[in-house]
């Protein structure tokens, strides 16, 4: 791994703030983000993501190797869940296995995100359509979590399959990203700039905010996690890594782009945090949150972000 890049990254100001936040819980001070004011950060960077996203997806000719990353997101989307499903239950509820699959096949917007603010800072470009892949990845992961809870745990009784798949598709932030990714798409490219200064020029510094309130989440359900033991806190490490490297070398099959070839790394690295808790609430009434939530926020999240990313650059750069 590139020293000078893990540095980089470590020193990064959205990153340090992030730390400012596990520390001030750590410290029990009274800082404190208001819920309004971090949803609509959270509004605001999805919308942004995704705008600028079809801004410059209106500019890419559509083409084949387009296709085939959609096809290749879709298919990690399905395929990870299945493998971190049936490893998960030896240890936990069947509901618990789903719900902790669907979370792992699924990405998080946020970490993609900071992927962003990292090809920024190495001057490294990515497509436009790696916005659609994200968003496309979210919904077939939820699908895949839930046919394997149903299938193994027929009274599971959760809501059906079809109600799920609609409420994972209409999820405010998969609804969001998409439609933004569809205004920026056809919206007029002079028009656009009028906003720039609202989508472009103020970005990081709300990044840096979510990530502060995001690092006093984390230090919070992370104590709570600490319960369900070792085994899974190693896991919650190992399944990111493992498919952040795999897909890091595989990627090269659809994309030569290095900047392409990371973000499909590391949102096959990544855990949903916000679309999946809200579908499992219909799914899977009986999955704990304390369990797969703290998983992805509270260990997969920070590992990402700080040791992961430059890890599948690393990979990247070399092959």
């Amino acid at each position: 791994m590139d020293t000078h890049v893990l540095l980089a990254n470590l020193t990064n100001p959205t990153l340090l703030f992030f730390a400012l936040g596990i520390i001030a819980t750590a410290v029990r001070s009274d800082l404190a983000i208001p819920e309004s004011t971090s949803k609509f950060i959270s509004l605001y960077l999805l919308f942004s993501i995704g705008f600028k996203g079809g801004q410059e997806l209106a500019h890419e000719a559509f083409t084949a190797e387009i296709g085939y990353s959609i096809l290749f997101g879709l298919a990690l989307a399905a395929l990870v869940p299945v493998y971190v499903f049936f490893i998960v239950k030896r240890r936990v509820s069947v509901a618990d296995a789903g719900a902790v699959a669907a979370a792992y096949g699924s990405v998080s917007a946020v970490t993609f995100v900071a992927a962003a603010a990292f090809l920024e800072a190495q001057k490294v470009p990515f497509g436009g359509h790696m916005v659609a892949v994200m968003a496309l990845m979210e919904a077939p992961a939820i699908i895949v979590g839930v046919v394997l809870l149903q299938r193994y745990d027929p009274a599971s009784g959760g809501t059906s399959l079809g109600a799920t798949v609609r409420h994972s598709l209409t999820n405010g932030s998969v609804l969001l990203i998409l439609g933004s990714l569809l205004i920026g798409l056809i919206a007029d490219t002079k028009q656009a700039e009028g906003i720039k200064p609202f989508t472009t020029d103020i970005f990081k510094g709300f990044l840096a905010l979510f990530l502060l309130d995001m690092g006093m989440v984390t230090a919070r359900r992370f104590v709570a996690f600490r319960r369900y033991g070792l085994f899974l806190t190693v896991l919650a490490l190992v399944i990111p890594a493992l498919n952040g490297c795999v897909v890091a070398l595989a990627s090269a099959l659809v994309t030569a782009e290095p900047g392409n070839r990371f973000i499909l790394a590391v949102l096959a690295a990544s855990a949903s945090y916000i679309a999946v808790p809200a579908a499992m609430r219909l799914a899977a009434p009986q999955a704990d949150p304390g369990l797969y939530l703290p998983m992805a926020l509270g260990v997969t999240f920070p590992f990402n972000i700080t040791l992961g990313m430059p890890l599948y650059y690393a990979i990247i750069q070399h092959t």
